[in-house]
């Protein structure tokens, strides 16, 4: 392997200080209407980017970023795989796709192992995972099919925990998606012999699936939930639903509490020894840690009390590195020779920073699903813990610390190339709340004026960009109707999944007297351009196989 990059000779498009890419979590560039928080936050600092600088949008989502088809929406993950690597891979739910319709899935060791695990001991199947069909951290007809596949090998028992969603798909639509399974196992619990039920389930922001360590109250709330029975019993999912929203008027399904399935006489589906478990999300980051409580023989971060001996296995390998889990059923998509790992090996000099919610970002999903460092005295890694409060109490979030952080940086000297994330659009936009994801984009906006004029003074440049949308469209959209969504009392629903829009790329280049431009006649300008165009502007050609930069000059 040729780790060297050449230089491209071209001294128009470098600066003598840093390269910095600032990541703008979850701000796309949708239609100026009361339901965009972007259009209606007080952003001087993205103004004047638009005005007096180089700007084009650019694509985030679908076949641009590895996923199946362009109905599907960005996230986070794939995003920053797709700006780290310079180039399209197949995507967790592409990938599962394609295993499913193969076969290639029940082929494969893990499935085997876990079918023969519950014939050998009588033992039952357990389905652990995010309820939706948002797509992107799971998939409904995904956890359809392995049931289906569970009672063609003649598995008794299967019991789901459904995991709410409320996020990727509209906020209180979790019915839909409990009447869908119940409908699914409905004539297979039917059969004799057979015992096919909802065990338990909970909010996915309150039950299991947290992130980067940031609150494993969540997990140890998960594991009592599904391994143990523990929590409020109802009579079945829809009771749970109904009596829980009731409880809590307005609330959301991310945020609803655990529930547990059964009657007076204990709980329908506990998991047991002899049992087997599939944690069927697809995404890694919010799967690693429950992952880790059903494998690690050694671990601290919660009491687990009595640990059950079962087969665990995830959808794919969510941690590359660490091996995490164990046992997976799908391989997780191979991204070698990213960006980071060549400005490693051409001794560039890196910092990457953002708050607990997007440290793994701007880490392990920029180089490509790989934990640890390319090289640990070239590369410095900057966490600032994640506040541990409702997003929408406190919009602002860490913006002004990663700032702080990355202006010490910049000032250092130290580093050539800097990349940051600013959680607030995504973070506060999945609340649903508009008021005050207005308010986290204007604190994205103040920071980044602070940011860049430290990038000027170092006589450097800056690409301003984000890997999705979310803050663009706050509120539901009738197409049939061309207007917003109101509910039965007449309000207008709130919108907290991702969005289908572009996002924007901004070139700041103070030090260039307006020479330097962005091509916007470039083919399908998507996240994955950025690496190239990254690699141009710290004086280097890309390797032949990156989407090329996006850079061009006058008279070219």
């Amino acid at each position: 392997m040729d780790w060297n990059l050449k230089r491209h000779g071209r001294p128009e498009l470098t600066r003598p200080g840093p390269v910095v890419v600032v990541v703008m979590d979850g701000v796309g560039i949708a239609a100026e209407n009361e339901g965009n928080a972007v259009h209606l936050a007080r952003t001087p600092t993205l103004d004047r980017l638009r005005r007096d600088f180089p700007f084009m949008p650019l694509c985030a989502h679908g076949t641009q970023v590895g996923l199946p088809s362009d109905e599907d929406m960005g996230n986070s993950e794939v995003g920053h795989n797709a700006l780290g690597a310079g180039r399209i891979f197949a995507q967790g739910a592409k990938l599962v796709n394609q295993a499913l319709s193969s076969g290639d899935i029940y082929e494969g060791q893990a499935w085997r192992d876990l079918a023969s695990n519950c014939l050998k001991n009588n033992g039952a199947m357990h389905f652990i995972g995010l309820l939706s069909d948002g797509n992107v951290h799971s998939h409904i007809q995904h956890l359809m099919a392995l049931i289906t596949a569970c009672d063609g090998a003649g598995i008794a028992r299967v019991f789901v925990h459904a995991l709410l969603d409320g996020r990727d798909v509209p906020e209180t639509s979790a019915l839909t998606y409990i009447d869908a399974l119940e409908a699914h196992l409905a004539p297979i619990n039917a059969k004799p012999g057979r015992t096919y039920k909802i065990a338990s389930g909970g909010g996915r922001m309150n039950v299991t699936m947290d992130r980067y360590e940031a609150d494993w109250r969540i997990v140890e709330r998960g594991w009592k939930t599904h391994v143990h029975g523990e929590g409020e019993r109802f009579p079945d999912a829809k009771a749970a639903l109904a009596t829980l929203r009731g409880r809590e008027p307005g609330v959301i399904d991310q945020f609803l509490g655990a529930f547990v399935i059964g009657d007076d006489k204990g709980p329908v589906g506990p998991i047991q020894d002899g049992d087997s478990v599939v944690l069927f999300n697809f995404r890694g980051d919010r799967a690693i840690e429950i992952s880790r409580a059903f494998d690690d023989d050694a671990f601290s971060f919660f009491e687990r009390g009595r640990r059950p001996n079962v087969l665990f296995a995830g959808m794919m390998e969510y941690d590359g590195d660490y091996h995490i889990p164990r046992r997976y059923l799908v391989a997780p998509p191979a991204i070698e020779r990213t960006m980071g790992e060549y400005l490693a090996r051409n001794k560039i000099t890196q910092f990457a920073c953002s708050e607990t919610q997007k440290y793994g970002h701007v880490t392990y999903f920029w180089n490509g699903n790989r934990s640890g460092k390319f090289d640990d005295q070239l590369e410095t890694y900057k966490e600032v813990p994640s506040d541990l409060v409702p997003f929408s109490e406190r919009p602002w979030m860490k913006a002004a610390d990663i700032t702080d952080a990355t202006i010490e940086a910049i000032c250092s000297g130290k580093f050539k190339f800097l990349r940051i994330n600013y959680a607030n659009g995504d973070m506060v936009g999945h609340t649903g709340q508009l008021t005050p994801t207005i308010l986290a984009v204007e604190a994205v906006d103040l920071c980044l004026a602070r940011l860049l004029a430290a990038v000027r003074d170092a006589k450097g440049i800056a690409l301003i960009t984000a890997d999705h949308g979310n803050a663009d469209e706050m509120l539901m959209w009738d197409g049939k109707k061309k207007a917003f969504k109101k509910n039965a009392e007449g309000v207008l629903e709130p919108k907290t999944s991702h969005t289908l829009n572009p996002v924007p790329l901004h070139l700041y280049d103070p030090h260039g007297e307006g020479r330097l431009k962005l091509d916007l006649k470039a083919e399908n300008p998507g996240l994955t351009n950025i690496a190239a165009t990254t690699l141009a502007l710290l004086g280097f050609t890309a390797p032949s196989d990156y989407r090329p930069s996006l850079l061009t000059t006058e008279g070219r």
